[in-house]
């Protein structure tokens, strides 16, 4: 894993968490996008290095409605950059942990993605993050 990819913050309204992200960063979102395999449309923003990804759930059953009606809103997941996700799943998967998705799939911001079940990380969801070069 080679850093922090981004932190991903469930959030009931995207447009109210976008008003108030911007006025905790002092900038707007760089980027909005749906990814509707997943029931989610997300919202990034930058601050300095890091990235931070606003998801809100646009299917009641989709996963960030899940966590929300579970846990409410806050901090959904950490996301990793790796070299190469296959290699990582396989890694990772050798060491004990229960990879969710095997194969990876297409996720917001350019990223084939994989998650590690937060049952084998201490309760937190660990994203796997590796750029798609076309």
């Amino acid at each position: 894993m080679n850093k922090i990819e981004h932190i991903g913050i469930a959030v009931k309204d995207l447009e109210k968490s976008n008003t108030l992200f911007a006025a905790l960063f002092g900038k707007k979102h760089y980027k909005i996008e749906e990814v509707a395999s997943e029931g989610v449309k997300t919202s990034f923003f930058k601050s300095g290095p890091n990235k931070i990804e606003l998801l809100e759930a646009t299917k009641p059953n989709s996963p960030i409605a899940k966590f929300i009606e579970k846990k409410g809103e806050g901090i959904h997941h950490i996301a990793f950059a790796v070299d190469n996700i296959k290699e990582e799943i396989k890694r990772l998967q050798e060491e004990g942990f229960i990879v969710l998705n095997e194969t990876p799939k297409k996720g917001a911001d350019n990223k084939l993605v994989a998650f590690l079940h937060p049952k084998t990380t201490n309760g937190v969801l660990i994203e796997l993050c590796q750029e798609i070069v076309d």
